[in-house]
């Protein structure tokens, strides 16, 4: 057989294979259903039978995050250290992360983040960490010295590059002095832009903040180039899988098979308040309370909420509520308006009755 003859058998070969794929395509029948077509039940119906469904095999998962307990101390040196933790691993470390700050960070003030939301403010944490910070150090002084050191700019009016620089200051006279930040899920929908993600290694990178912070998705090293990771993040790489549910993260992810809606549900809001501090949740119900009482007004001002909550040792300073009242934002539980005193008003976007079951259910 001479080459001709080869490549005609072949060619044959191939125009015979490509047509029999033709014609299979065009005589297989085609599904005439839509997606649009398909009845979608309710998302708070969905969410209610996902939430009953019973965990499995919870004893050995409650083991299991209870031995990483033994590696608490060893986490507090690799922080003291100098380095970032960054846990990884198969299920929720929400709780873990949060058990290891109660537990071994108790004489640092911290900051939690929770990259799970669809819309984050870097800026008010930037702000935070650094009033935060700015509050340790006069304590100490205070301590050591018995003065107070000088007063300092406004934060919230600085830029966060001045933020930055203060955090990273070398001329803070205090040793072991610093702030943690805590950062659920540093690779969620509201952080994986480059942006956010080189404000938070600049954040890690400052010479008096700590990092904790845990990752989900397979991909999310490549969020990160080189330099980020082993010069600004400075990452000690933790695998803790806890196979433990994203109970609290998956809130905030809409069911594929259920209809949207844009009301928060009294389920999913019950859910969030009842991971907060319980000062936080007394906050809220005041606010509630408040719209209950008052169903005419355009919501509650600002400063009213804090004199009461004052009144109620819920808060110490307007810093102290503020951190409060950007949770609740970044969680939408509330909304701010501006009502026709041109007062900035804070309301809760919920029906009265379901604002009164959400109340019997965080009391």
């Amino acid at each position: 057989m001479d080459v001709d003859e080869i490549e005609e058998e072949e060619f044959g070969f191939s125009r015979n294979y490509f047509l029999a794929k033709e014609l299979g395509s065009s005589s297989r029948k085609k599904s005439a259903r839509k997606l649009s077509e398909i009845d979608l039940v309710d998302e708070e119906e969905l969410r209610e039978v996902a939430a009953s469904i019973e965990p499995k095999h919870e004893k050995e998962v409650n083991e299991l995050i209870s031995s990483y307990k033994s590696s608490y101390s060893k986490w507090l040196f690799v922080l003291r250290s100098g380095f970032a933790l960054l846990m990884y691993g198969f299920g929720s470390k929400k709780a873990l992360i949060e058990d290891f700050a109660s537990k071994s960070l108790t004489e640092y003030s911290v900051v939690v983040v929770n990259g799970y939301l669809q819309s984050i403010n870097l800026k008010q944490v930037v702000i935070t960490l650094a009033e935060l910070l700015w509050d340790q150090v006069k304590l100490r002084q205070k301590t050591t010295s018995g003065s107070l050191c000088k007063s300092q700019q406004p934060f919230n009016t600085r830029s966060i590059s001045d933020l930055l620089t203060f955090l990273d200051s070398p001329d803070l006279e205090v040793e072991e002095c610093f702030v943690c930040i805590l950062v659920h899920n540093i690779d969620g929908p509201g952080l994986r832009d480059s942006d956010s993600q080189q404000c938070l290694a600049s954040i890690a990178a400052c010479a008096h903040v700590r990092m904790v912070a845990s990752i989900d998705h397979v991909n999310a090293p490549l969020l990160w180039d080189k330099k980020m990771v082993h010069t600004q993040f400075d990452w000690y790489w933790c695998h803790v899988p806890t196979f433990a549910p994203y109970k609290v993260e998956s809130m905030f992810f809409p069911f594929i098979l259920a209809h949207g809606g844009s009301a928060q549900s009294v389920k999913t809001a019950s859910i969030v308040l009842q991971s907060l501090t319980p000062n936080a949740q007394n906050v809220f119900k005041v606010l509630a309370e408040h719209q209950l009482a008052h169903p005419d007004e355009e919501g509650m001002p600002i400063n009213n909420l804090y004199s009461t909550c004052r009144e109620r040792f819920l808060v110490s300073s307007q810093v102290t509520l503020n951190s409060h009242l950007t949770e609740f934002k970044d969680h939408e539980l509330i909304k701010t308006k501006r009502n026709s005193d041109g007062q900035d008003c804070l309301c809760i976007p919920l029906t009265n009755e379901a604002l009164q079951k959400l109340i019997a259910e965080i009391v």
